[in-house]
Parts: structure tokens; C-alpha cells; sequence
């Protein structure tokens, strides 16, 4: 019986159980810790090759002098200004995206929603986000309006994907639970599919919102005046490495912050499942 089918039917909540017990605090500290090692290595392979002879400092600039540019940039007020914009495009974006992901869970509840629209939904999803640049070049432009698209895009399809997929993919004895307990087709959507389903929809959450920062660095390196990837091809342009690098540092700390914290709210909003829900 498949998703579809129940929602004609009643559905139950499944049995909620005590959440599992979280680790030690000392293996919660190892894994800390062992996070550290790779990225100083690296930082010390970087402030080595920075001084390397034949390496001039205009073409790898030295940790030090990209941290003196970073507080330079922040005492100006530069990079505040250009993450702000940053960051209202990513949200408008992602927000665009995520409610046509959402949306699209429709194709994991109708058979026949999803025989005709999916392979073209599939076909949609297989093109790049490039792709569509020069065909929307031509019909929006290239204000605001371009780079909230693209971001939309790239939200859209990963959240859309794990919706479907997470709600295809409930378990047929919840559904004949529901069916047993007459619950409503509401009922059955509300309290046996969505949260069997949550978790996927979650974790399609976060990966729309990795991809839609990772758009936003993208379209702003192609076509804007503000920004955090316009400060990358500012410096580029001016060959000032140090800025560039500047940027790409918060690029990545910005990105990897937003991921960290969607993954701490999903333990928080999704601590009432039980480990293979």
C-alpha cells in the first residue's frame, strides 16, 4: 500500500520512545579535538609556502596578512556590508526554493501526480544551475531578480528530492496502522507521514541551504556589484590576493556556520525520534 493510497485512510502516530543517551563528554571532546589536526596542517603548509622564495607575496599572500586584511574590513565596515547583502539574497532565495520543495511533496503522495510530473521534474533537476544563466540573462536580467532565482534553484531541487523521496519511502505497516485506527486522510498526512518522513525533509533543509550559499558565491562572481564574491573578484581584479583570500575564508566559515546550525536544530526539533525512525 503506498502513501497515496493510505491518505484516503486514517493514520497513527507511531510510539514515541525516550531518546537515546547522548555520548560521554570525553568522546564528545576527541571529537573535537580530532577535528583540529587537517586545517592546522594546512594553515602550516600555507605559512610556509607564503614564505618560499619562489613564491612572490602578491601571488600567496601570508595568514598574517589576510587576518590584517580581514580586521581592516571589518573596521571599515566593508565586510559587514557585503555579508549582509550576501546573506538577504541566500534568504530570499532559499526561501523561494524551500517552499517549491515543500510543494513538491505533492508527487509523493499522488501515484499519478508523480507518474506525469516527476520525469520532468527529474529532467529540470539534471541541468546545472550555469545552465540557465544566459537564457535568464535574457529575461530578467541581471539585477536582483537573477540572483534570486538561481538561488532558488539550487535550494529547490535537493529539498524537493529528499520531500519526495522521504515521503515515498514510509513504511507500509504505519500506514496500515492508520488505516486500522480510521483516522482521517488529515490525520494520516499530519500524524503518521510527516513525521515518519521528517527526517529526510530535514536533511533535504540543509542541503538546499548549502547549495543556495553556494549558488549565491557563484552568482555573484558572474554578475553583481555587491557581495561577498564581488569582493572576490574585486581583489582578484585589483590583484589583491589578500582580500580574495579574505573573502573565500569567510565564505567558508559563513557556510560551514549555517550547516552546523541546522544540524544542531535538527537535533533539537527531531530528539523525539528514536534511532531508525
Amino acid at each position: 500500500m503506498s502513501v497515496a493510497d493510505s491518505l484516503s485512510l486514517p493514520a497513527a502516530a507511531a510510539p514515541r520512545v525516550a531518546a537515546p543517551r547522548r555520548p560521554l563528554r570525553w568522546q564528545d571532546a576527541a571529537r573535537w579535538l580530532l577535528a583540529w589536526p587537517v586545517p592546522l596542517a594546512l594553515l602550516l603548509v600555507w605559512y610556509v609556502a607564503a614564505r618560499n622564495a619562489w613564491i612572490p607575496p602578491q601571488v600567496l599572500p601570508a595568514p598574517e596578512d589576510v587576518a590584517r586584511t580581514l580586521a581592516d574590513l571589518w573596521q571599515s565596515g566593508e565586510l559587514q556590508a557585503n555579508l549582509a547583502i550576501s546573506a538577504l539574497r541566500v534568504a530570499g532565495g532559499f526561501a523561494v526554493g524551500l517552499a517549491g520543495g515543500l510543494a513538491r511533496a505533492a508527487m509523493g503522495l499522488s501515484p499519478t501526480l508523480r507518474d506525469y510530473v516527476y520525469p520532468t521534474f527529474k529532467a529540470f533537476s539534471q541541468v546545472p544551475m550555469l545552465g540557465w544563466l544566459p537564457l535568464l540573462m535574457l529575461l530578467v536580467g541581471i539585477d536582483e531578480a537573477l540572483k534570486v532565482i538561481l538561488i532558488a534553484k539550487a535550494a529547490f531541487v535537493p529539498v524537493a528530492l529528499n520531500t519526495y523521496k522521504g515521503i515515498g519511502s514510509v513504511p507500509t505497516r504505519y500506514l496500515e496502522v492508520a488505516r486500522v485506527l480510521q483516522l482521517t486522510r488529515w490525520q494520516t498526512l499530519s500524524r503518521v507521514v510527516l513525521p515518519a518522513a521528517a527526517a529526510p525533509v530535514w536533511n533535504g533543509v540543509r542541503y538546499g541551504l548549502t547549495h543556495a550559499w553556494l549558488a549565491l558565491v557563484v552568482v555573484e562572481l558572474l554578475a553583481s556589484s555587491e557581495g561577498l564574491g564581488y569582493m572576490i573578484v574585486y581583489g582578484r581584479q585589483l590583484f589583491q590576493l589578500d582580500m580574495v583570500l579574505a573573502a573565500v575564508v569567510v565564505v567558508g566559515v559563513v557556510g560551514f556556520a549555517l550547516d552546523k546550525t541546522l544540524a544542531l536544530a535538527e537535533g533539537a526539533v527531531l530528539r523525539w525520534r528514536k534511532p531508525g525512525f
